[in-house]
């Protein structure tokens, strides 16, 4: 094996239909943490790994992902986009970058966050000799994934897609991350659409070869729900953010914030605010994630939610466990609770709504 590692492929053709609205308008891949696309996170953990040539394979909605991230210099690696004109799965992908490939390279999802140690799995990999080496992370509702069975040395010896409550063996799934040897490749088909968990990796243990996983360092959340990208921005906003002070404002908890105006407001980490926020006066915002750009007026509380760039609350309104897309207008008398608020979308006030997706 050679001692670098250089190429990746991160896998952005997802559609997350689960997440409708706010997929209706940008990809999963974009929605954002922090204010950053999803897929930067993967991009920077590859790159911190020394790979400097990543191919971004697109299928859906993929001119928003080239107008996002460009050409990868300002994230320190070169990029280079590959488009499906129809869905190939994740391993029919790679495979239609067979000649772009050497060596040893990692596949890497797009639509889930990952800031994680990818360093760490290439060394794994080939301390042990091994083909292929699956990241591994530990879920609470592993029948919802993948899940893998190891050996004492960490080898492969079972897997389950999507395991009912009475066959889940382990906790441990597939994070979608992958180190490959190029001869991998040889167990895909062309032009056939097909899938590393459902048909390479098991290939692969049926012939015996050296199949290994290795647990992920660093944080791992898919986002594939609503609520999962609201809990993945909120974990994401209590680990980067601290102490914060500002005169006239009432704060407790861990904010991660730059400048922003709340004279007069009550915040409670764990929060995210953005650029050129700006909250009125006996305001409360709480375990909440506000996109920059966002004007929130007066006697307004939102807790538990998120919203993205450049949205108007206007006074007297609540938001309570929703997510809303950029550009929206929460009107006065305004209550939403555990709702989905597509782009653009105006909610003239007085109104209620709960358990709603509106756009």
């Amino acid at each position: 094996m050679s001692d670098k590692v250089t190429q990746a492929i991160v896998l952005a053709g997802g559609e997350g239909t689960r997440l409708r609205p706010l997929t209706n308008t940008r990809p999963k891949p974009l929605l954002p943490v922090l204010g950053r696309p999803c897929i930067e996170y993967a991009i920077r953990s590859l790159a911190s790994a020394g790979i400097e040539q990543i191919f971004i394979a697109c299928g859906y909605r993929s001119a928003d992902i080239l107008a996002a991230l460009d050409d990868g210099k300002g994230l320190g690696v070169e990029l280079i986009y590959a488009f499906e004109e129809e869905p190939a799965g994740t391993a029919g992908a790679v495979k239609l970058l067979e000649d772009g490939l050497e060596g040893t390279f990692v596949v890497a999802s797009g639509d889930v966050l990952a800031e994680v140690d990818v360093g760490q799995l290439i060394s794994f990999h080939k301390s042990k000799g091994a083909v292929a080496t699956i990241a591994l992370t530990e879920v609470d509702r592993p029948q919802e994934f993948g899940i893998v069975g190891l050996d004492d040395d960490q080898r492969i010896v079972r897997f389950k897609e999507k395991p009912e409550p009475n066959e889940v063996f382990s906790n441990l799934i597939n994070a979608g991350i992958y180190v490959l040897q190029s001869q991998v490749l040889d167990y895909i088909p062309e032009l056939e659409k097909y899938d590393f968990s459902r048909n390479v990796f098991p290939s692969l243990l049926s012939n015996g070869e050296p199949l290994f996983g290795s647990r992920l360092a660093g944080y791992w959340k898919d986002i594939g729900r609503p609520l999962d990208l609201l809990e993945a921005n909120l974990s994401m906003a209590a680990m980067k953010g601290g102490a914060v002070r500002a005169e006239g404002v009432t704060i407790s908890g861990r904010i991660c914030a730059t400048a922003f105006s709340a004279k007069g407001a009550t915040l409670e980490g764990p929060l995210y605010i953005g650029e050129a926020v700006v909250i009125g006066e006996r305001t409360k915002l709480a375990s909440s994630i506000i996109g920059k750009g966002t004007a929130i007026g007066k006697v307004v509380e939102v807790s538990g939610s998120l919203l993205m760039e450049n949205c108007v609350l206007e006074d007297d309104c609540s938001v309570t466990g929703s997510l809303m897309g950029e550009r929206c207008k929460v009107g006065r008398g305004v209550s939403l609770t555990d709702c989905v608020i597509g782009d653009g979308a105006v909610l003239e006030g007085p109104t209620v709504l709960e358990d709603e997706s509106v756009g």
